[in-house]
């Protein structure tokens, strides 16, 4: 996929590079309470589309036990993932790195064994591809037992929320190849192929849900 700035909000900016998403800042605690209750408190983390990098940044200040690499394709986003890194009171964030989801090769991060594959707000601002490689990517790379988490607005079986339809619709004229993915028609095939089994959907505000799913 070729490199290019995807966010959907304006982000400012603190001053010294970290830049804060309002999307972020609604949903790092509910995203934070999903971890505690499934135990996702310790391990070897990856991100994929890391964003500003405050989840990475807020959720290893929370969990001392987490060791995180960012990821992302979006230039001013690594950026502002380094400064996080370079910010923060301990030695448990890494990256940033390039990874392209949608290629079968995600680099230096092959060959290494993840309790905890993370991606927040990525599936429907992408190519389905790189939703495809997602969850390839996850069923390669995690260890048996180990994690997928997603985070966003879905449909359910067909059905949608009024809200996330007409941000879907949204998304498509921005993009056409943008999109409310389907959990059930969709991302649900996707997973059993790829090795992983659903074990979590949990109701998140403004309509949208943590998904958590586990690699046999």
């Amino acid at each position: 996929m070729a490199e290019k700035p995807v966010a959907l909000e304006d982000r400012s900016d603190g001053g010294d590079g970290r830049r804060y998403a309002p999307s972020t800042a609604r949903n790092r605690e509910p995203i934070r309470d999903v971890f505690t209750v499934h135990g996702l408190t310790a391990g070897d983390v990856l991100e994929i589309a890391s964003g500003t990098g405050e989840h990475g940044a807020f959720l290893t200040d929370a969990f001392p036990g987490l060791r995180w690499t960012y990821s992302d394709i979006d230039a001013a986003g690594r950026a502002s993932q380094q400064a996080w890194r370079q910010a923060a009171e301990h030695e448990r964030l890494s990256g940033p790195l390039v990874i392209d989801a949608s290629s079968d090769d995600w680099g230096e991060v092959e060959g290494r064994a993840w309790d905890l594959i993370v991606s927040v707000n990525m599936v429907h601002i992408s190519p389905f591809a790189a939703t495809e490689g997602l969850l390839r990517g996850a069923g390669r790379l995690l260890k048996p037992g180990g994690h997928l988490f997603l985070y966003g607005p879905y449909a359910r079986n067909g059905e949608i929320a009024p809200s996330n339809a007409a941000f879907g619709e949204n998304l498509q004229s921005r993009d056409p190849a943008w999109g409310v993915r389907d959990l059930d028609m969709q991302i649900m095939p996707l997973a059993k192929a790829s090795g992983l089994r659903l074990e979590s959907v949990v109701e998140m505000p403004a309509n949208n849900l943590s998904v958590l799913f586990r690699r046999s």
